[in-house]
């Protein structure tokens, strides 16, 4: 069960904030002390930058810089701010933070709620040389950041032990693999020993109502305890709690020596109260502490089984890398696990077999299904030099693969440790919850002495029915469902974008996706394919297509720039001759001149040639026969004369085109056109965005005023923005930030990274196999595919209507439910099968709804 209460005031899934530093308890009023080791700091000037720097956040408390032993020591509001944000000012101030502290990973699968976590995360604080703790209910591990030299991971496994879960295994730094929580089936979960003991527990409840209504002629009295009658249901009643409340009397006791007011700790202190009320003062409660073992224990598994559909939606990612590879080893093939192959390795694929590793083929040809990496529903053809990802699917061919990547830091373990660690990036309402969950338990454990207590003088109960009342109110005390109701949203929405091919690094990104009014996008590479190619060739002064092509390819043979590759690429297929080339020279922003067979050449914007002194209103268009050519005669209006500066060239760069002229000193020999294509999914993709609710578009783009105009009418954005650096770019993004609520910004997560930072939420294109998109982008778009953006939008904005309903629907059963406990309206059983495991069942399976949403085939 889910709770919180004064030793867990977070709740749900709980993290010290992380550190590279030694990071302490807070204290009553939150503050939290931090130390880092800055051994650069050696000067009393250092120190001042070093403070001048961390006091720039809120939340600063105290800063200390200790010059001799270079480290520093700061206290701040841990509500404001954290000790990774303040090592990440001291590296602003341009000083190293240093740390020697190791991590361990801990598979501990019974810790399946917030009050498991606290009680695991308060039994590994007491742990001397812990610096950081993460725990992840939502996927039963746990995260350690620790001074090595002061405890290790046995050490940790066994304080997490101690406060009563098994830790089925762990890693730390150095070892190979991770720890992973390994999910049960439905089929261990309800024939687990702690099932066993509960159907045990159910036969003897039902044995006992048979006494105590069917054959009451045989529940005769078998004892007197304390002065009270004893009789055969009654100690049915009392086998069903021994069956059905081990368990929960174990984990209550773990929470009262951990300090947790936690769901198993109430459930406890409830059935012992209803045991000592009918042994001591004859209220006969025997029946009530039988029910509430048994349904408690059944509102147990069925959360377990509820938070395992959510695992293994992460484990079905785990599991897409197989666990062996065949590799090539002086000219045999050997089969060996994934852990034992090594960069440069060769491993052979054969058809129908999962690629084990990131490489480059080497050998073969075959098409691969990219789905579980980039969600590309159609093969993709790899033949020699192209790069493939582990847990991809090789359909037909053979293939030999060079490794280039270890199998913990490919493109798919990548993938899962970012999944993993969205987890703890907790979303607006995520924080709400686990700060009102601090409140909720002990407000309702008052509500529930005080209704014990005055029921019999206000609502003249019995003294047995008032104990009733609060034992359920004690029950509804726990938040439960509605502490779980966030994360296992955020899990399923997060999960199930990932086998999708789309990359969400945060819960807090996925609601703030949903909730963008405006989506603003590169041209280049986004709304483009980001490939120059040669669309026009118009020769002029007698020159052919093809003497126009030989003169642009000479002198672009040496040019780096793209439109250079894409004029030489169109040589290259029209398999024109090559010419000599000498003196090759830039000018920059304007073009390049080189020397062709000893005459110069010039190849660039039309403005180039108009410094030469050419009459760019006045140009022949080359005739074949007396006729115009067909691009000519498609321009030209006065008898096979060209304006290139006013008809042409403005005609081309309408189309979205870039225009280069090409000729020597004293003759223009022709025109040519070069586009970046439009990707055919972006027009429906701004269509489908507008669809669902996204108030504006916007293209921001370095190009042209023309060639925008012309991408932005073709695909449909409401606005653009044309020949922008970098930072007008970024301007751009913060003055729609400042307008509306949330802006989303689409770039290829490299060049426009400053944007993409400044957005409420950055996405980056094509991030499969980039390191620099996956680590700086908030979303990623793991393939080419523009048409995942309008699935991302809907996914994040479905995201954020199921956390709402979670959460504002289990708070309102909770509050209903204990508001009409006093008015003897609510049963003890209902209580636990309703405000607990129904809406504990019901939120998580709300969330299940998401992996339901599909991306549009086509980008329809």
């Amino acid at each position: 069960m889910t709770d919180s209460g004064p030793a867990d005031p977070g709740g749900g899934e709980q993290t010290h904030d992380r550190t590279t530093g030694r990071d302490h308890d807070a204290d009553r009023d939150g503050e939290r002390v931090a130390q880092f080791a800055v051994p650069e700091m050696d000067c009393p000037s250092c120190a001042g930058k070093v403070e001048g720097s961390v006091r720039t956040l809120d939340g600063i408390e105290t800063v200390d810089p200790q010059v001799t032993t270079g480290t520093l020591t700061v206290s701040f509001d841990a509500d404001e701010t954290d000790a990774e944000a303040i090592a990440d000012r001291v590296e602003k101030a341009g000083y190293a933070v240093e740390s020697d502290d190791a991590s361990g990973s801990f598979a501990v699968p019974d810790m399946d709620c917030a009050s498991c976590a606290g009680k695991v995360e308060n039994a590994l604080s007491r742990v001397d040389g812990v610096r950081d703790i993460e725990t992840r209910p939502t996927t039963g591990t746990v995260e350690v950041t620790y001074d090595p030299s002061q405890t290790d991971a046995d050490a940790l496994a066994s304080a997490i032990e101690s406060a009563g879960y098994e830790v089925t295994e762990h890693s730390a730094d150095g070892d190979e693999g991770r720890a992973s929580g390994e999910p049960s089936s439905a089929d261990d979960i309800w024939t687990s020993p702690r099932a066993l003991k509960t159907w045990t527990s159910g036969v003897f409840v039902a044995l006992g109502l048979t006494f105590e209504f069917l054959l009451r002629g045989g529940n005769a009295q078998i004892a007197t305890v304390l002065g009270s009658d004893l009789h055969v249901a009654d100690a049915l009643f009392l086998v069903a709690v021994a069956a059905g409340g081990q368990e929960i009397l174990r984990n209550g006791y773990y929470s009262l020596r951990n300090r947790n007011l936690d769901i198993d700790l109430l459930m406890s202190i409830a059935i012992l109260g209803a045991l000592v009320a009918s042994v001591v003062f004859g209220e006969a409660l025997y029946f009530e502490a039988a029910t509430l073992a048994f349904l408690f224990s059944v509102a147990e598994l069925l959360e377990r089984y509820s938070m395992d559909r959510a695992r293994n939606s992460l484990e079905e990612l785990m599991d897409l890398s197989p666990d062996e590879a065949t590799v090539l080893r002086d000219g045999e093939e050997v089969t060996v696990s994934v852990e034992e192959v090594s960069v440069g390795d060769t491993v052979v694929i054969r058809p129908g077999e999962k690629i084990p590793m990131d490489g480059e083929v080497t050998d073969g040809d075959s098409a691969v299904n990219q789905a579980p990496i980039t969600g590309e529903s159609v093969p993709v053809d790899k033949t020699e030099g192209d790069e493939v990802y582990a847990g991809t699917i090789n359909e037909e061919g053979y293939l030999e693969v060079r490794v280039t990547a270890a199998a913990s830091d490919n493109t798919l373990s990548r993938i899962v440790q970012l999944v993993e660690d969205a987890q703890s990036n907790k979303t607006e309402r995520e924080q709400f919850v686990e700060r009102f969950s601090a409140y909720y338990t002990p407000v309702v454990v008052v509500f529930a002495v005080l209704v014990a207590l005055a029921s019999p003088v206000v609502l003249g109960t019995t003294a047995s029915t008032a104990v009733v009342y609060g034992l359920t109110l004690l029950v509804l005390a726990c938040p439960c469902a509605f502490v779980i109701s966030t994360p296992v949203s955020v899990v399923s929405g997060i999960t199930s974008a990932a086998k999708n091919g789309v990359l969400i690094k945060g819960g807090n990104h996925l609601e703030a996706m949903g909730a963008v009014d405006v989506v603003a996008f590169d041209k280049t590479g986004t709304l483009t394919k980001g490939e120059l190619t040669v669309t026009d060739v118009v020769p002029l002064n007698g020159n052919s297509e093809e003497d126009v092509l030989r003169c642009a390819q000479g002198l672009e043979r040496r040019s780096e720039h793209p439109i250079g590759e894409a004029i030489v690429a169109k040589a290259g297929a029209a398999g024109v001759s090559e010419r000599e080339i000498d003196d090759f020279e830039s000018i920059t922003g304007k073009g390049v001149r080189a020397d062709l067979d000893g005459t110069a050449h010039y190849a660039g914007k039309p403005g180039l040639f108009d410094d030469l002194g050419f009459d760019l209103s006045h140009v022949h268009a080359t005739t074949d026969g007396g006729v115009v050519t067909q691009t000519a005669q498609h321009i030209c209006e006065r008898n096979n004369c060209l304006d290139l500066l006013d008809d042409t060239v403005p005609a081309l760069q309408a189309e979205g085109k870039t225009v280069v002229l090409v000729g020597t000193e004293d003759e223009l020999e022709g025109v040519i056109a070069v586009a970046d294509e439009v990707r055919p999914e972006a027009k429906a993709t701004i269509a489908r965005l507008r669809d669902l609710g996204v108030e504006r578009t916007v293209m921001l783009t370095g190009d042209n005023e023309r060639t925008a105009r012309a991408i932005a009418e073709s695909v449909g954005v409401d606005a653009y923005r044309a020949e922008l650096l970098p930072d007008e770019k970024v301007a751009e993004i913060d003055a729609l930030v400042e307008e509306y609520e949330g802006v989303a910004m689409v770039g290829d997560g490299i060049n426009d990274a400053p944007a993409l930072a400044s957005a409420t939420v950055g996405v980056a294109m094509g991030a499969a196999g980039t390191d620099t998109a996956l680590e700086t982008a908030d979303i990623a778009l793991m393939s080419d595919d523009l048409s995942k953006l309008p699935y991302l939008y809907e996914l994040a904005h479905d995201a954020n209507g199921v956390i709402r309903q979670n959460v504002w629907a289990s708070l309102a059963v909770k509050a209903g439910l204990a508001v009409a406990v006093p008015f003897g309206l609510v049963p003890i059983w209902v209580a636990v099968l309703a405000g607990d495991a129904g809406m504990t069942t019901a939120v998580t399976g709300n969330a299940m709804r998401l992996s339901r949403i599909r991306p549009a085939a086509g980008g329809e």
